[in-house]
């Protein structure tokens, strides 16, 4: 199709870039004029492709269109009008033009929420649902004909930023392309729209976003939330305007705090260490984050009393070279500011978010030591504020006071275990954004093990650190390994002996792998008479998210963040909902260690909700998973979003081939091991507890022999002696491949069945002999990827080939 686009914005840019990849033709782009000097994101992609842009201020004069605006639009030849985002109002002449007529994305399930501020009101009004529409451009008002609609589950603490950029971004660029396609295949549904349920609400300006504060708790969150970031829910303090960022539920006993009056409210705020706490009519509370000042000033909340208290640094030579480079970064992109003063203002001088992620880029480039957050720029719009805060991190200034931590303490196996229960962020605990909890259950009594907090949002490590944290678990065991046992059931001396120690050896056999990792030189064909000269940098991968289960807690978090840190990487560590007690206090032990802040992270929570945010999120670029292989598939399924790179360790239905010229007794006991160590809850095996049980007589087409059963199951089968092949093709008939083993005295016999088994371990008259030397993981279904040994870090890298012509 001959398309037409109409609109702004990078969402309007997107939906150019992929019609074009679809093979369809743009014929003109109708777009804003430049906004101080800036072209919109749209504009530049279609002049950079050489397509014709036209940049009308206005289409109508007085109601009327303006006839050489038309006039122009006419001369592309458009077979659809295609509106991705668009403020300008188009002439009805335009918008039933072209043969197919007009299509507009709108960001709202209509009939619903009509209007300008869809996204917004989507939230003010509390809806669960939120959603998109491509409907038929008519006359009237986001009235026309549905050509189709897409719908999400909006969160208790869902923002618009997160709403668009979750869901409404990416899923409505789909959608549109998917739109066109259907009206260029003739299968473009014409729906008429329902007047039931119809709203119409007009456009949310700051005059009009004052909070009322005569409601319940859940109003004044929804009201809030639907207007950050703009135009900003807002009240008087101390007879000045502050604006309301970042609220959520907060569902807890009321916390220690001082107050703070607000114009209207019936009740003061507190200021406490996670931020300004306010209340509803209901008694029920919110925790806001940030404030924002009338001179654009913003600040945490948590310090509203002493956000005025730090002197102005004296900047030494080096340090003033570098506040005129960023002065000159700021010009490059604040190109319609003559003169960037230190009152100059990064936002009213026309800069956007997307500004923000330019500016940090450049500064990095140039000082990589300065390490930069969006919402530094934030805190900080004006020059001389940003500088200041830009010196501060630094030097290291920006440190905050010694790491607090509210504990749950139990006593038991004569000592006092004190277990963290919040999220593990930046460097904090700190507790969920809605304030939810859930209780862990120890499984030797039913009982709560401790209420944790659920987080449902979304570097380098030195050789020292992961030395010192070693040293920490090392000291901290017999509290580690009594957590490890009220917490997953595991007996106490074997979380002792394998949960603990073995985790403590991995780190240390890791943090010896810091400073030795290397690429090579590869010799290549010389582009004559010149030379070349070709090497291999391993980098690391950036945020790998790592998702581990209940069985082996500490253990599955040692064997794959020890890798992972020890590549360089930045760790997201979910642990499984029902034991994440060890995880948090992992991450007490790492802050105390010395690692930096936001290197570890650890959130709780389900599998289903925290899991798949991390494996969809377009940050993460790398998942570690060990699980089940269902869980493995939607994993991989998620992580293809942004073409994540993947390891799994899955399950097993593992052969434990048994001769009769074995050493008997040995074969006996190892293969009792091999199924009842740690309860049967191993991958590897050849609930709260179960009896041991034996199944003799097992034939293969057996559910029992083809599943895992990941408990002290063993199932027994009979083979003939001599028939090696034969058992071979039993033993690979399986759809895991975990791992195996082999017990006769024939050294041939064992080095031949080890070759030709499927798995990705095999053990020979020994097994669950693992190592921290030595790489761990399956084949086929029972997954790819290694942990463990020099292969596990691998996982957590990437080769970059360079080559120089000299």
């Amino acid at each position: 199709l001959k398309l037409a686009l109409i609109g702004q914005s990078i969402f309007g840019q997107e939906v150019y870039n992929k019609l074009r990849q679809e093979g369809h033709k743009v014929v003109g782009v109708f777009t804003v004029p430049d906004k101080n000097g800036q072209a919109d994101p749209l504009a530049l992609a279609a002049e950079k492709d050489g397509t014709p842009v036209f940049k009308f201020p206005r289409w109508r004069a007085k109601g009327k269109p303006i006839q050489e605006v038309v006039a122009a639009y006419k001369s592309v030849g458009a077979e659809l009008n295609v509106l991705p985002f668009c403020t300008q109002f188009i002439p009805m002449d335009v918008i039933d033009c072209p043969k197919h007529g007009s299509i507009i994305y709108h960001p709202s399930i209509l009939p619903r929420h009509r209007g300008a501020s869809a996204i917004n009101w989507t939230l003010i009004q509390g809806d669960k649902k939120a959603g998109f529409t491509i409907f038929w451009a008519d006359d009237g008002l986001d009235t026309g004909p549905i050509l189709l609609q897409r719908e999400c589950d909006v969160g208790q603490n869902d923002t618009v930023d997160d709403l668009y950029n979750r869901f409404l971004f990416p899923e409505g660029i789909k959608a549109m392309v998917e739109a066109v396609h259907l009206i260029a295949d003739g299968k473009a549904p014409r729906i008429p729209q329902p007047k039931e349920g119809a709203t119409y609400e007009g456009i949310q300006k700051k005059e009009n976003a004052e909070i009322s504060w005569d409601q319940p708790a859940a109003a004044l969150h929804n009201w809030i939330r639907g207007h950050d970031k703009v135009p900003g829910a807002w009240a008087k303090i101390d007879d000045q305007v502050v604006t309301f960022y970042g609220s959520s539920l907060l569902d807890a006993s009321v916390p220690a705090g001082q107050e703070l009056a607000i114009k209207g409210a019936s009740r003061p705020g507190l200021v406490t260490k996670n931020g300004l706490v306010i209340f509803g009519n209901d008694g029920k509370m919110v925790l806001v984050r940030n404030l924002q000042f009338e001179d654009g000033k913003m600040i945490p909340a948590s310090k509203y009393f002493s956000a005025d208290e730090t002197a102005a640094l004296e900047l030494t030579e080096e340090e003033k070279k570098m506040a005129e480079d960023i002065r000159a970064i700021w010009k490059g992109i604040l190109s319609n500011v003559a003169v960037i003063e230190d009152s100059t203002d990064f936002f009213r001088s026309g800069a956007s978010s997307m500004h923000v992620v330019r500016m940090l880029e450049e500064i990095k480039q140039k000082y990589s030591g300065l390490q930069l957050q969006n919402e530094d720029v934030y805190m900080a719009t004006k020059f001389a504020d940003f500088i200041q805060m830009a010196v501060r991190k630094l030097r290291g200034e920006d440190k905050e006071e010694e790491l607090v931590i509210d504990y749950v303490s139990k006593n038991m196996n004569n000592m006092t275990v004190k277990m963290p229960y919040q999220c593990f962020i930046n460097g904090q605990f700190i507790n969920a954004d809605d304030g939810k909890t859930y209780d862990t259950i120890n499984p030797t009594d039913g009982s709560p093990s401790k209420t944790v907090r659920s987080r449902e949002s979304i570097v380098c490590a030195l050789t020292a650190e992961e030395e010192e944290l070693a040293d920490l678990m090392e000291e901290h065991q017999e509290e580690l390994a009594t957590i490890e046992s009220i917490d997953s059931g595991a007996v106490y001396t074997l979380a002792l002996k394998t949960h603990v120690g073995m985790s403590v050896q991995t780190f240390r056999y890791f943090a010896g792998w810091c400073d030795k990792i290397q690429g090579a030189t590869i010799p290549i064909n010389q582009a004559r008479p010149n030379h070349n000269l070709t090497f291999t940098k391993k980098e690391p991968i950036g945020v790998c998210a790592i998702v581990i289960p209940w069985n082996y807690p500490l253990m599955m978090l040692a064997w794959k963040s020890a890798a992972c840190l020890a590549a360089g990487n930045t760790l997201v560590l979910k642990p499984a909902q029902v034991t994440p007690l060890t995880s948090l206090k992992f991450a007490e032990l790492s802050a105390k260690a010395g690692f930096p802040k936001g290197v570890i992270n650890i959130l709780p929570g389900s599998g289903g909700l925290v899991g798949q945010h991390l494996s969809e999120h377009p940050d993460v670029r790398k998942v570690g998973f060990t699980g089940s292989t269902p869980t493995g598939k939607k994993i991989m399924k998620s992580a293809a979003s942004n073409l994540k790179k993947v390891s799994l360790e899955l399950g097993g239905k593992s052969p434990l081939i048994i001769f009769n010229d074995c050493e008997l007794d040995r074969a006996v006991k190892m293969g009792m091991g091999a199924v009842y160590f740690n309860k049967g809850e191993n991958c590897i095996a050849a609930g709260f507890f179960m009896e041991p049980t034996v199944f003799t007589d097992v034939e293969d087409h057996m559910y029992i022999a083809q599943e895992e059963s990941f408990g002290p199951v063993m199932v027994i089968s009979k083979f003939k002696n001599g028939d090696i092949d034969g058992v071979l093709r039993r033993a690979n008939s399986t759809e895991y491949g975990l791992a195996s083993g082999v017990f006769t005295r024939d050294i041939s016999k064992a080095l031949y069945i080890s070759e030709k088994l499927e798995a990705g371990t095999v053990f020979i008259n020994t097994y669950n002999k693992t190592d921290v030397a030595a790489p761990f993981g399956g084949f086929k279904q029972s997954g790819f990827g290694k942990d463990l040994g020099e292969e596990a870090l691998h996982e957590y890298l990437r080769t970059k080939a360079i080559t120089v012509e000299y």
